[in-house]
């Protein structure tokens, strides 16, 4: 009896530690094994496509304002046609396309009255030109919706006319055109031995 009583005391002793033991760790695929598909992500619609292409452009435009210092905002390569813009003139030019779409896409007239390629040539105001073009639209890209990007509305188009479009249709060449001109700042960059926003280090 007393060896039956010590056996159990024993094994209710021994309990707590099996309770407390680490649980084993999860089986590791064996070598050579795919590993199990990740979770899709989630559906794309169109209003936040044409939103993120319009985050991605404009923290890439902003940076490059930044990265030309003033004495390099009259340069552009040598030896080429005198109409090809210096780098501040293409930032002027991209404020003043910012203000043209993205007012036809609002349904109003665009709030910049001035030319800012041709009147502005200080970088500081430059930067703070570009930075309010963006700012405005971003009033148009945060309020578009899959049902607003499809509504008609009213553009000019050829020879005097007036066009029917999608809201989007502005808002998206606003977006090929910021990315265009981004390709402009690059190459003048490059030539300056800078990196581009876009080829930094993530």
């Amino acid at each position: 009896m007393k060896v039956l009583a010590l056996a159990g005391l024993l094994t209710l002793a021994a309990l707590p530690a099996f309770a407390q033991a680490p649980a084993p760790p999860p089986a590791q695929p064996a070598p050579g094994a795919s590993a199990p598909p990740a979770e899709p992500p989630p559906p794309l619609d169109l209003a936040t496509a044409i939103r993120n292409g319009h985050i991605n452009i404009k923290g890439n435009l902003l940076k490059s304002a930044e990265k030309m210092v003033e004495a390099d905002y009259s340069f552009k390569p040598p030896g080429i046609m005198p109409e090809v813009r210096t780098y501040g003139q293409f930032i002027g030019h991209i404020a003043n396309a910012n203000y043209l779409l993205c007012s036809r896409a609002k349904g109003e007239p665009s709030p910049s009255k001035a030319d800012i390629e041709k009147t502005v040539t200080a970088r500081a105001d430059l930067i703070k030109a570009l930075t309010e073009s963006l700012a405005y639209c971003d009033t148009v890209y945060s309020t578009l919706t899959d049902a607003s990007a499809v509504e008609k509305i009213s553009m000019p188009g050829p020879n005097n006319t007036t066009r029917q479009v999608a809201r989007a249709v502005p808002l998206m060449n606003n977006n090929s055109h910021n990315n265009e001109h981004y390709g402009n700042l690059v190459t003048y960059m490059r030539v300056k031995g800078i990196v581009p926003p876009s080829s930094e280090p993530r």
